[in-house]
Order: structure tokens, then C-alpha cells, then sequence
């Protein structure tokens, strides 16, 4: 019997997560890969395998391997990974080994206590909501039952790596980078990611200092998350032997993390944008740029610049995914730490993004630092952006967008209002080209305020503005 009520089990933006032992349970985990085997069956022959893989933390092993019995049991040949592995490789896997899709056991960045599943379709990208709808859907009428009998003959496993380096090297110009000679330090950060940029970064002929690449199910005491607070024994490897470039990645390795030769660790924004430069500037690539609606403006910017097509969508990479599918997109990413690139999966891929950054100060000859600076003026910076995670209860946050829907006020401290965008969220966009978006936390009491415009001291007055409008607003 389970302890948590299947009605508890949501899938977010990518996945459903939950804590060890409270939710995440192995009772809850046969009763979602049940529900998944439902879809599966409406979607797929059986003699298609299906795919499983897993990241570094606590019993993400031993989930994935109950999940491989219950699939066996229900008449599927299931591929389990030799070892954990990145998501963006599973992915890779998923569509080169005519799958019927894979099922990830990861919680990405989140802490320590954390576990999550997510389902990747075998077009190599993350669920739709369609699919992600479905499986939830049949979690109720699923079972938790334990296995009556195991069927090892249908479980086998495999290594995914030679087949994604390879794929991996035909995006990449390793020669070029390998005579740039590069000074690189990697935090594994106790990833999925070890093993796989390590490999690259020597095979590309980098001076490379490695750190914390094993298992750790606890993550150092810290979170798998490629930001600064997590980065600071990156940044100080960086400054101290002069390096060109420190590179890091989360969890399942599908976010970036990076810092230049300063040891500034750079925004997702501004490597988006590096990179999208660089594509189009370096290796001659185009096609549409495709972001979310938190992501900045330059590269809208910068889309304009060179007459390419910008496309905004809702947050979550399977709206950019979605989007990779249906037309020829040169980059798509989104602010919080994901991106893919033209001819890759439509799936996040941390591991390329750091390669490609790398692969950018090769092509250039130029420090990081002053390639930032390029490519921020060239879009028609600098933007400043900030989040705001305001605390507020349901009725609170339902008040809010009720009040911005429609929105009795025609400024946003005294810039004003030229359109409201309801594509996730309610999202302003001001006169000038400034823009806040308002999007309320599906999981935790917290309304979340994104904005962006061109200078600190408007960037201040839109802050106090909304922070005391916000307020002021009773629910």
C-alpha cells in the first residue's frame, strides 16, 4: 500500500518529483511505470525495447531497476544503462536505437532527498503535454503491486556512450579546439556528466584539472546545480592557475554552467546568446532562435540582426522541443540553464553547451570575458534582468493574474504598458522594450517575477513597483 494517494503524483515542466521515501516511494514508482506501460501500448509495438536510465542519487539505481522488472513483466524488452547516465545521452539513445521511448529516473538539480521519472518519446525530446496528460491520467486505475515474476531474459544492459560521442564529435570542430590548446577546469559536481565531458575535453587535447567527479548521493552536502553558489570551488581553480574556462553541469548533465577566465560565472542568458553568435558567426549555421518567456530580448535582438525568425514559448524545453521538430531552429534555450543547438535532439544537452563554449574561445582566439562584452554589444546591450520569488498563498497568486489580465494601470513604474502576453503566465511588455512576466509556481506557494530592461536604475523602480503593487493587491 502506498503511502502518498495517487492524486499527489503531478508531472511539472518535466517529469514528476517527489521526496525519497514520502512520495517517491517503490509502491508510487510501479504504479507510474505501469501508467507509462498503459501509454506505451497505445503508442508503440513490443518489439520496439524500451529505455531506462538513472542519475547518481540515492537508490536512483535500484528505482530504475523496478521500474525494468514491472516493464518485463508486462511483456516489453527493456535496455538499462551499464552505469548512470546523462539525460541528454539517454535521449540520443532513445531515437538512434529505434526505441519505444526511455524512462529517466533523475530529479535534475534538485537536493539530495529528491528523486523524480520522467518519459522521453523516442522522437528524443522531452514529453508533450499531450503524452505527460495521458500518463497521468491512467495513475489512479494503475497498481502498485510488486512483481509476481521477473523475466531477466527481457532485461539487458547496455552502454550508451560510444554512440553518443560519437554523434557528439560530428557537432563539434575538435581539431580546431585541439590546437587552441585550452586550460580547462570541470566540476562534475558529482554528475552523470563524468566520464562524458571529461572524455571529450581530453580527447580535444585540454589542459584539464577535473573535480569532484564520483558518486556522491549526497552532493557534496550542496545541490547538483550549475549556479554560483555551487560553483565557488570552480571559480577558484579558475582564478588560481589562470585558466580559460571553468565548465560545469546539473545532475543528468542537460544544464550548462560556466565560467570564464575572470571566474565569473555566466548567466544562461548571456551563454545563449555567445552561442547563437557563434553559430551563426563561426560556423555558418541559421535558423530560427526559439526561447522561452523569461529568456532575454537580446537574442531577439540579435535575431534581428541577422533576419532570422524568433519564436517565444512558454517555459519548459518541451515547448522548444516542440518547436525543433516542426522547423529548422539554429538555437533554442531557455534562462534557467538549457539549450539546444541545430542539428542536435530536441533535448537540453549541458555537455554540448560547455563543449560549444569552448569550442568558441578556440574559433576566436579571444579571452571569454571580452567575447561576452562582443557579443552583449552586438545584440544591443546591456539588458538587466532579476527573479523575484514572492511568498504567496493560492488565492493570492490568483488575484494577481486576475489583476494583470486586465490590467487597470497603463505603466509598470511609469513605462508603459504596451501589450499583455498570456502564453504562460502574464507577461508586460513595456514601451521601451523592458518586459516583466508573472508566473505563478505550480508546486510551491510562490509567484515568481521575472523582469528585463536597460538600465540598474530602471531595474530598481520596476522592482519596487511590482513589489508594492503585488501587495496592495488583496486576494
Amino acid at each position: 500500500m502506498s503511502a502518498v494517494s495517487s492524486q499527489e503524483i503531478k508531472f511539472g515542466t518535466d517529469g514528476w518529483r517527489g521526496l525519497i521515501a514520502h512520495d517517491f516511494t517503490f509502491a508510487n514508482v510501479r504504479k507510474v511505470t505501469r501508467a507509462i506501460a498503459v501509454y506505451l501500448a497505445t503508442a508503440y509495438s513490443q518489439d520496439r525495447p524500451v529505455l531506462i536510465a538513472y542519475d547518481t542519487r540515492f537508490l536512483a539505481d535500484e528505482f530504475a531497476q523496478t521500474a525494468a522488472e514491472v516493464l518485463a513483466e508486462l511483456g516489453w524488452t527493456v535496455k538499462i544503462v551499464d552505469r548512470d547516465c546523462p539525460t541528454p545521452v539517454i535521449a540520443y539513445s532513445a531515437k538512434h536505437l529505434n526505441s519505444a521511448g526511455a524512462l529517466v529516473f533523475t530529479a535534475s538539480h534538485n537536493p539530495a532527498p529528491y528523486c523524480g521519472i520522467k518519459y522521453i518519446p523516442d522522437y528524443a525530446g522531452p514529453a508533450t503535454p499531450e503524452i505527460t496528460d495521458t500518463i497521468v491520467a491512467n495513475i489512479p486505475k494503475s497498481s502498485d503491486a510488486v512483481v509476481a515474476k521477473k523475466y531477466p531474459e527481457q532485461i539487458s544492459l547496455f552502454d550508451p556512450k560510444p554512440a553518443y560521442l560519437k554523434f557528439i564529435y560530428t557537432l563539434l570542430d575538435i581539431d580546431r579546439i585541439r590546437s587552441a590548446g585550452l586550460r580547462v577546469k570541470y566540476d562534475a559536481l558529482y554528475s552523470t556528466s563524468r566520464g562524458y565531458l571529461d572524455t571529450i575535453l581530453k580527447d580535444a587535447g585540454c589542459e584539464l584539472e577535473t573535480l569532484h567527479a564520483y558518486r556522491d548521493v549526497l552532493f557534496g552536502g550542496g545541490m547538483p546545480e550549475p549556479k554560483g553558489e555551487q560553483l565557488q570551488e570552480l571559480v577558484a581553480a579558475v582564478q588560481k592557475d589562470q585558466a580559460d574556462i571553468g565548465l560545469a553541469t546539473d545532475g543528468d548533465a542537460d544544464r550548462f554552467g560556466i565560467v570564464d577566465e575572470l571566474g565569473n560565472v555566466l548567466t544562461p542568458n548571456t551563454v545563449l546568446l555567445l552561442l547563437a553568435r557563434h553559430l551563426l558567426k563561426n560556423k555558418g549555421k541559421t535558423g530560427a532562435i526559439v526561447r522561452t518567456v523569461a529568456t532575454t530580448h537580446l537574442l531577439d535582438n540579435l535575431a534581428l540582426k541577422y533576419g532570422l525568425t524568433i519564436y517565444e514559448t512558454a517555459v519548459g524545453f518541451k515547448y522548444i522541443g516542440e518547436k525543433m521538430r516542426e522547423t529548422t531552429v539554429l538555437i533554442g534555450g531557455e534562462e534557467s540553464g538549457g539549450l539546444s543547438i541545430v542539428g542536435h535532439i530536441p533535448e537540453k544537452d549541458g555537455i554540448l553547451a560547455d563543449m560549444l563554449v569552448a569550442e568558441l574561445i578556440a574559433y576566436e582566439g579571444k579571452p571569454l570575458s571580452q567575447l561576452v562584452a562582443e557579443a552583449i554589444a552586438e545584440a544591443g546591450g546591456p539588458l538587466f534582468n532579476q527573479r523575484l520569488d514572492l511568498h504567496l498563498e493560492e488565492a493570492h497568486k490568483a488575484a494577481i493574474l486576475k489583476y494583470f489580465d486586465n490590467p487597470p494601470i497603463s505603466s509598470i513604474a511609469d513605462i508603459k504598458i504596451k501589450e499583455v502576453g498570456r502564453k504562460d503566465g502574464i507577461k508586460l511588455y513595456l514601451e521601451d522594450g523592458s518586459w516583466v512576466l508573472l508566473r505563478p509556481s505550480g508546486t510551491e506557494p510562490l509567484m515568481r517575477v521575472y523582469l528585463e530592461t536597460n538600465s540598474p536604475e530602471k531595474q530598481a523602480k520596476i522592482v519596487q513597483f511590482m513589489e508594492q503593487i503585488v501587495h496592495q493587491i488583496k486576494p
